[in-house]
């Protein structure tokens, strides 16, 4: 149990768009916290098993800090020990969906992120200058140089493994322009997507937003032009400490705008799931499916089976009443796929 008087130590990266998605969720729950970058503990704390970021530090029953990654299970960690101020919504079918939109922005805008950030000469350009400053080491130009040149050629030869490449860029850049139309329809009526308080999904989406649409100049312009207010919202939400304003939507009563954003994530990641899912279990090795009409392949990746899996133990958990409001808010949208045998 987390001493809810002691700040918590997180280890993160300001290029990290789950450390901002975390750093938010802090800020908003008025938990204290204790942020340092990274490379500046790597030597000195625990390492965790798998090097993600951010890394919150949480003792163990000695009272030793212990390593945890991956904020979706750090987010429901914090819920179990600090009341108030919750970011899942206390009714089960609603919370659903919102761990639904913040599966599809961890896992699925997360591509657009680092498809635009090294696919295009100019983002390439500034994340390779501007990153390696962010480890708070002063550099000369020769280390810049050297060090953002490497960083740049690691990150850029992992764009397969994500999904990005010559085939799938279209696919990718189509999607992350509908969400931006569709989340600029949202916010012109709501401060938020489930209601009146923000939820997990807002924070998933957030984090990755922080770099596509407040950082990297490409994703940065389209945003500009076409979502306005889509870059006010991921200022506003970066900290949102001093809001006090609460209620949840009823799932019976969802605005249009969810269900178009319910029907984006049917139309692009639900597919990738699904033959991620197959393609993991009988252990091949590519993932070759169609999304939006066209070819998409990758290598498979085990973590999005589990994500799968967990979204599916989280609806196989409802009663049957919850479960029927599911369906009928997911009805049309691509997403009751999921849930099905079909």
């Amino acid at each position: 149990m987390t001493d809810p008087k002691l700040p918590i130590l997180i280890a993160g990266s300001p290029g990290s768009p789950y450390t901002r998605k975390m750093l938010a969720v802090l800020r908003y729950r008025r938990l204290p916290y204790r942020f340092v970058h990274a490379s500046k503990v790597r030597d000195k704390l625990p390492a965790p098993k798998v090097a993600l970021l951010p890394t919150f530090y949480f003792p163990d029953e000695t009272g030793a800090l212990a390593p945890m990654t991956d904020s979706s299970p750090i987010i429901r960690r914090l819920e179990r020990e600090h009341a108030g101020r919750s970011v899942i919504p206390a009714d089960p079918a609603l919370a659903l969906i919102d761990a639904l939109i913040e599966d599809y922005g961890d896992e699925w805008l997360t591509k657009a992120m680092f498809h635009y950030r090294w696919s295009f000469a100019d983002d390439i350009a500034k994340s390779a200058t501007v990153l390696p400053n962010w480890f708070g080491k002063p550099l000369t130009d020769a280390e810049l140089k050297a060090m953002g040149d490497n960083f740049a050629a690691r990150q850029i030869g992992r764009l397969g493994y994500v999904g990005s490449n010559s085939v799938t860029a279209t696919t990718i850049e189509a999607s992350y322009k509908r969400l931006l139309a569709i989340l600029d329809r949202h916010f012109a009526h709501h401060p938020f997507l489930l209601g009146n308080q923000p939820g997990a999904g807002d924070f998933a989406l957030y984090g990755q937003l922080t770099q596509l649409a407040l950082f990297d100049p490409t994703p940065m312009a389209e945003a500009a032009a076409m979502a306005p207010r889509v870059i006010a919202w991921s200022h506003v939400i970066e900290d949102l400490s001093g809001e006090d304003t609460t209620g949840w939507v009823d799932l019976r009563a969802l605005p249009t705008t969810v269900t178009s954003l319910l029907g984006e994530i049917g139309r692009t990641y639900v597919p990738l799931l699904l033959a991620n899912a197959f393609a993991v279990q009988g252990r091949a090795d590519r993932v070759s499916t169609v999304i939006d009409g066209r070819v998409w392949e990758q290598a498979p990746f085990p973590y999005q089976a589990k994500c799968l899996a967990a979204l599916r133990a989280q609806y196989e958990a409802l009663t049957p009443g919850e479960r029927a409001r599911v369906n009928h808010a997911l009805s049309g949208t691509g997403c009751g796929a999921l849930f099905t045998d079909d």
